[in-house]
């Protein structure tokens, strides 16, 4: 097979949505098929307002068309609906071509907290972008209940994994400041509402590991607080295992990746009973979902650390990347079951 993927969010960015990518494409590049990836890189960008670290094409139109010319793809995915996604489902409109698309961000809620414009205008918008699309993939049951509530057609599910070599549990714990310490990893914005955890009324040391626009307030704000920046690969996996407590205070989460990241580690998390938790920490081993975040908090420290690694144990890009793989529609035929997903040992991707 060979895909098209189109994304404007890419590396250096770091986030869940460029992390699933990543792990997607080796994936499927280690069972024999052709990834080309079309982002900003290389072509003219202007960072984003709010969010001056992620980079948008500016009219990339004719980027993407020479891009499916030279690339001539049998399966198409677009998975942002940022400037560049918004070309290649103009092109893939204009020339018939079947595509999938996949809901990573709760877009709406993001906006609606930056600028205060209704969610009803945005999820108006979205709905007609994803409208022509063979597949809307999502990563929890509880996203594609809000998708299907606004409207939108032909949701699908598209769970996520971890990276269980990387982020493993270990002895050592921090040293240089008092226990225990509760730690928030993501991005530093306003959307993930970091003021509910860095307010609360802990024991310890409350680490945020991260970055982003709300970072220079945040820390004056909160002084107490220790701030890292943004970390990535062994160090950041070592941030995790040192950690007793994983407090993720977010309401606007698609899935939350670094729950996973977390609970591989084998730090217990503690989380809101929203979406995203609520389809990612199932068992109550793995961490504690409670609308007051400080008993979350504290009551995860029970938690034994053995069995939450176990729980994580559950997830794998591979069943992830099959899932994904079983969405995609020929190029060429709107709407068909693609009949090309086979790993080299012949086995059907299911």
């Amino acid at each position: 097979m060979r895909l098209l993927l189109v994304t404007d969010a890419w590396e250096p960015q770091v986030n869940g949505v460029v992390v699933t990518l990543r792990n997607t494409i080796a994936c499927l590049e280690r069972w024999g098929h052709e990834v080309s990836v079309l982002s900003p890189e290389g072509l003219a960008t202007v960072p984003m307002p709010t969010y001056p670290e992620i980079p948008l094409a500016v009219f990339p139109g004719r980027a993407v068309a020479r891009r499916f010319r030279e690339v001539d793809p049998e399966a198409v995915h677009i998975a942002t609906e940022g400037p560049l996604g918004v070309a290649a489902r103009a092109h893939c409109l204009a020339n018939s071509i079947a595509f999938t698309t996949a809901y990573h961000t709760c877009f709406p809620e993001y906006v609606k907290a930056r600028s205060g414009i209704p969610l009803a205008w945005t999820y108006a918008w979205l709905r007609r972008f994803h409208r022509p699309s063979s597949a809307v993939l999502v990563g929890t049951d509880a996203i594609r209940g809000l998708l299907e509530q606004r409207g939108f057609a032909r949701v699908a599910a598209w769970s996520r994994g971890v990276d269980l070599e990387l982020f493993r549990p270990g002895p050592e714990r921090f040293e240089e400041c008092p226990r225990p310490v509760f730690t928030y990893v993501g991005r530093v914005a306003v959307e993930k509402d970091l003021p509910a955890f860095l307010r609360l009324d802990l024991p310890g040391t409350k680490l945020v590991v991260g970055d982003g626009p709300a970072r220079a307030e945040l820390q004056r704000r909160f002084p107490s607080a220790v701030f890292v920046g943004a970390r990535a690969g062994p160090e950041l996996a070592s941030f995790y295992r040192r950690s007793d407590i994983f407090v993720f205070p977010s309401r606007t989460d698609t899935f939350g990746l670094v729950l996973l990241e977390a609970m591989a580690s084998g730090v217990p998390v503690a989380a809101l009973p929203v979406r995203g938790p609520i389809d990612v920490v199932k068992d109550p081993s793995a961490g504690v979902l409670n609308e007051d975040l400080r008993e979350a908090a504290l009551a995860a420290l029970l938690l034994d650390r053995g069995e939450v690694r176990r729980y994580a144990e559950r997830f794998s890009w591979e069943r992830c990347t099959r899932q994904f793989a079983s969405h995609l529609v020929p190029a060429r035929g709107a709407h068909a079951a693609f009949d090309a997903r086979t790993e080299p040992e012949g086995r059907p991707v299911r």
